[in-house]
């Protein structure tokens, strides 16, 4: 039987599946489902198309438009303020960060954090073309995020937390970077069902994992798992179904068991203030 793939192994698989995509949106090529070919400022991804409104996105570098993989618009949700902190949790090409920069203006600032070096590349280079001050994008890992403590007013992250090998530990990490009444804002790929977890041959499948749904924790886990971390008032929004429709599936991803649905949500939590 093929055993589970390590840590290690999914670590590797993702940062090279990520790189790739990196090399493709900065080419202006679309590898996304089906290889489609590339519509300018367009997410190549077919899950992220239509999560951006054109005035949102308009005056984005193309690049940043085309690296989006994400299952959900988090800023549009998380509220951010004038003079807010904000961290992105695996930043990709940047787009989200960049967004969140414009709505927390000068007065505040909008980190941006990836393990992948040609992601952290493409993200710099768009925030030098957007001309954007109030940003920083930062090598390292959700599981070890490389801030201060409670140095974050929000955290938002978009399809990510999915792909961590350690949740339990990527979410301390969230939490403790949090300022007492921060917020987690955060869109992830889930399921709904009985399971404890998806099935193994799933488990097993390293591109899979890097395709988002391997790694999705089932929706009331991902509630308790908040809880464990010390977050109040943990919330899912469901803000998608994936059926399995030809107008409505994640790419690759194979029909769920019975009674199990993969689904987008939004997730909401907070940091107590005491």
């Amino acid at each position: 039987m093929e055993q589970m793939p390590s840590d290690t192994d999914l670590k590797i698989r993702i940062r090279e599946h990520y790189a790739d995509r990196a090399v493709a949106a900065s080419e202006a090529q679309s590898c996304g489902c089906g290889c489609a070919p590339a519509v300018p400022v367009v997410p190549q991804d077919e899950i992220a198309r239509g999560l951006y409104a054109m005035d949102e996105t308009k005056e984005l570098p193309a690049a940043a438009v085309l690296a989006s993989l994400g299952c959900g618009n988090p800023t549009a949700l998380a509220d951010l303020r004038s003079g807010e902190v904000v961290l992105d949790l695996g930043s990709g090409g940047g787009i989200d960060v960049l967004l969140s920069a414009r709505r927390v203006g000068l007065t505040g600032k909008a980190y941006g954090l990836d393990m992948t070096d040609e992601m952290l590349a493409l993200a710099r280079e768009n925030q030098r073309t957007a001309g954007v001050d109030n940003v920083e994008f930062l090598k390292g890992e959700i599981e070890a995020i490389p801030l201060p403590d409670a140095s974050v007013d929000v955290i938002i992250s978009n399809c990510v937390v999915n792909l961590s090998t350690d949740k339990d530990r990527a979410l301390a990490e969230a939490f403790r970077v949090l300022k007492p009444g921060g917020r987690l804002a955060i869109s992830d790929i889930l399921f709904q069902g009985d399971l404890g977890r998806l099935p193994d041959e799933l488990m097993r499948d390293v591109d899979a994992w890097s395709a988002c749904f391997s790694g999705a924790l089932e929706e009331q886990d991902f509630l308790a798992r908040l809880h464990r971390a010390g977050f109040a008032d943990p919330s899912v929004a469901v803000t998608n179904v994936y059926d399995g429709s030809a107008e409505n599936s994640m790419c690759g991803a194979p029909p769920m068991p019975d009674g199990v649905r993969l689904i987008s949500g939004f997730v909401r939590a907070t940091k107590p203030r005491g």
